[in-house]
């Protein structure tokens, strides 16, 4: 008898629709690293997430008892024929990490509660049990700062405007403005002559405005509130405001012009209290350790050789070793968890998961290369497959040639975006793409050069003893007129030049970073770029109705929703989780707007189309703002889309297309090929291209080579990240670069050339 094992049956996916997926059928190889490739918008997450993520996840939830699934979401089915062969799928997405202040790499990792418990067994002298190391604790945080690390006050002489009285607005905030229930607190507390200049307070009385609590007036006016207790302006400023987690930015920004914020002056910004500060392994406390950079603290704990804590050191160094392999080595435990990239947190889940027992799992990866150097690339190769070999299948969505090259199968969905994708247009070997006639095909096998003649500068910007963060007095000259990359390891100190001590040289730079655009879930590209008032008066014109019919945040909106599209799931201590709302179907209007038609079209229709598609359509400022969605390389866009799905790069790429409605004279850019397929690369070089002939400087942070090979200068920093970073390694031309530059970048751009 025959011991050969079978050969486990595939994921199979039969006539998947979802999103612009056209009926698409195909069966992947289990326990295989299997890379979806294609353009942006081609239909990979809609495929990956949306079909195969979205079933398992609903049919293990379909596992619970009927009790336990009545008070979860109710998930919605993939719009698929048929899935079958599926496992238990672990999404690892690049959704940045919430959390306040409170949470540190640390802390989402589970290092720090590792940490702690080192520091509670063999810490001398003793402070007591692990929560006593923990600045989230009572028993541990500093109460000067209560963990923090840093104090905020207000600042009374920015607060108050001596020259005026109460009558006259004095308190410079307009939540306390004449006239507002604020203002009417102190104007009618009768404590104060509310028509004297605040200037011309005694001490007693100025201190009693400022800093009063809990003091009841002796003879208040009868339109003082009901509640009889008089509080000054900075604890009421303290309680309402600054103590509130979410605040309109308008708030938000008028607060920041009378706070004053500073590392606490006890804990000297460690957060904890002195006991557990006093404790130390060796010459380090606890905060000690979480200030070191991962490569330098993973030595440090290596050192530990008691045999009371063995076990506690050997998962800290798993841990450890794990954010190394993924290039996060310059990353300390102390890192505000709310600052790492989407690419970062994305790395950080997955290192949570090596050291897990569990097989046979799907893991579903969307870009993990993205904010990687192309050195540090094979390292997360290396991590694909060891989860790969432990018995699971991985599942990547990526556009990185290097991790492309690794794969054991890949799937390339096209051959365009949108309407134009959602199909196999290849499925085999790597080898077989290279020679495949699709966008993925013909970049994979494209020669590849550096530009053959630079731009001459027209002039330069000066930063001269940069020493923000990492960097160590460097002196940078940065050439304008021209392109310029910057490059480098992660951590090396690039956004610390480029976004920190550039702009602080040209005020008049803009800065167009990844971080998340304003507005929220109601947000979409269309009022992002300012084109909604222009639609819905076109839709109003056409039907003769108000506009407010034509807004899903207005007279339009669907009841049940409200105009979301989706009904949100507290789930407490779980992630939300959104469902479609049945009602509207997910369009956010009610059946009265969605009756009224421009061209044949609803506005759910105009909302669902493509930048690309809808430049066709419509013109004016319109089409004008949507050409410049195609020119940033997102013409696959639908108009509707909310801002919170959006991707860092593509984000950063929405707010470029605004920009450009008023060009600048010098715009500095964050990885902004982030989530572009490789063919799409070139478009966004041709914008630079077009930008720097119009008399604009562009200055990108970037770590794909094709846009380094296609620069007119070339700044790289490092040689490596964090303590090891913050040099400048190289100055000069792409060529000269290829030819003679010394450290990582050059050796990845010659590679890169290779081919």
């Amino acid at each position: 008898m025959s011991t050969t094992p079978h050969a486990k049956p595939g994921i199979t996916v039969t006539g998947a629709r979802e999103n612009n997926l056209r009926g698409v059928d195909l069966t992947l190889p289990r326990e295989r690293l299997v890379v979806f490739t294609g353009v942006s918008g081609s239909g990979k997450s809609s495929l990956v997430y949306g079909t195969i993520a979205a079933e398992s996840q609903r049919q293990l939830n379909e596992a619970h008892d009927s009790f336990t699934r009545s008070r979860m979401a109710h998930l919605g089915v993939p719009d698929a024929d048929r899935l079958e062969n599926l496992t238990v799928t672990l999404a690892v997405d690049q959704r940045r990490f919430g959390g306040n202040a409170r949470s540190t790499l640390g802390t989402a990792t589970d290092l720090a509660p590792l940490l702690r418990l080192l520091f509670s067994r063999i810490g001398r002298p003793w402070a007591g049990y692990s929560p006593a190391f923990s600045f989230n604790d009572p028993s541990g945080m500093c109460p000067e700062c209560e963990g923090l690390g840093a104090v905020r006050r207000v600042d009374a002489d920015a607060l108050l405007d001596d020259t005026l009285s109460l009558d006259e607005g004095a308190i410079r905030l307009r939540t306390f403005a004449p006239g507002t229930w604020r203002w009417k607190r102190y104007v009618h507390a009768g404590l104060f002559d509310r028509r004297k200049p605040v200037g011309r307070y005694t001490s007693e009385e100025r201190d009693l405005l400022l800093r009063a609590e809990g003091v009841r007036p002796p003879d208040p006016d009868p339109e003082f509130p009901v509640t009889g207790v008089f509080e000054g302006v900075v604890p009421r400023i303290t309680r309402s405001l600054l103590d509130v987690a979410k605040l309109r930015q308008t708030d938000r920004d008028e607060l920041e012009r009378v706070v004053w914020r500073g590392t606490c002056p006890e804990c000297e910004g460690a957060r904890l209290n002195p006991a557990a500060l006093a404790c130390r392994i060796g010459r380090h406390n606890i905060a000690d350790l979480c200030a070191l950079p991962v490569s330098l603290l993973a030595p440090e704990i290596a050192e530990i050789d008691d045999p009371r804590v063995a076990p506690v050191t050997a998962a800290l160094l798993e841990r450890l070793h794990g954010l190394e392999e993924v290039g996060l080595g310059y990353l300390s435990l102390d890192r505000h968890s709310a600052t790492l990239s989407g690419g970062e947190a994305q790395r950080v889940r997955l290192v949570r998961h090596l050291g897990g027992a569990l097989t046979g799992l799907t893991y579903v990866l969307d870009e993990p290369s993205s904010g990687l150097h192309p050195a540090d690339v094979h390292r997360l190769t290396g991590l694909l497959r060891r989860l790969r070999d432990k018995g699971n299948t991985v599942l990547v969505v990526e556009h990185d040639p290097d991790v492309i090259a690794v794969a054991d199968h890949v799937v390339d969905l096209g051959p365009g975006a949108g309407n134009e994708g959602g199909r196999v247009v290849y499925e085999g070997s790597v080898e077989g793409l290279r020679r495949a006639a699709t966008p993925t095909g013909r970049y994979l096998r494209q020669p590849r050069s550096v530009r053959s003649r630079t731009r001459t500068p027209d002039g330069s910007v000066e930063v001269r003893g940069a020493r923000l963060h990492n960097l160590r007095g460097i002196d940078v000259s940065v050439p304008t007129g021209v392109l310029t990359a910057v490059t480098g390891v992660a951590g090396s100190g690039k956004s610390s030049l480029v976004h920190g001590e550039l702009p602080r040289v040209r005020p008049d730079a803009v800065v167009l970073t990844q971080g998340t655009l304003h507005g929220g879930p109601r947000s979409t590209p269309v009022t992002y770029l300012g084109i909604q008032d222009t639609l819905r008066a076109l839709f109003a014109r056409a039907n003769g109705v108000a506009s407010g019919w034509f807004s899903a945040n207005s007279t339009g909106a669907c009841p049940t929703c409200r105009g979301r599209g989706v009904i949100v799931t507290d789930l407490a201590f779980l992630d939300d989780v959104e469902t479609v709302c049945e009602r509207c179907g997910g369009l956010r209007f009610n059946d009265r707007a969605l009756s009224y038609t421009l061209g044949g079209r609803t506005i759910a229709d105009v909302l669902a189309m493509t930048a690309a598609r809808a430049r066709e359509v419509f013109d004016g400022p319109v089409s004008e703002a949507l050409d410049r969605m195609e020119r940033v390389g997102l013409g696959y866009l639908r108009l509707g889309q909310a801002l919170d799905t959006l991707s860092g790069g593509e984000r950063q790429r929405l707010r470029l297309a605004r920009e450009l409605a008023e060009p600048a004279r010098l715009y500095v850019l964050d990885e902004p090929t982030t989530g572009l397929h490789g063919g799409d690369v070139a478009g966004l070089v041709a914008l630079f291209d077009h930008m720097v002939d119009e008399g604009a400087t562009v200055v990108v942070v970037e770590h794909r080579m094709d846009v380094v090979a296609a620069a007119d200068h070339v700044v790289d920093l490092g040689p490596g990240a964090g303590s090891e970073g913050g040099r400048v390694v190289f100055e000069g031309t792409p060529s000269r670069m290829a030819a003679s530059g010394r450290g990582a970048t050059a050796d990845a751009l010659r590679s890169h050339l290779a081919g």
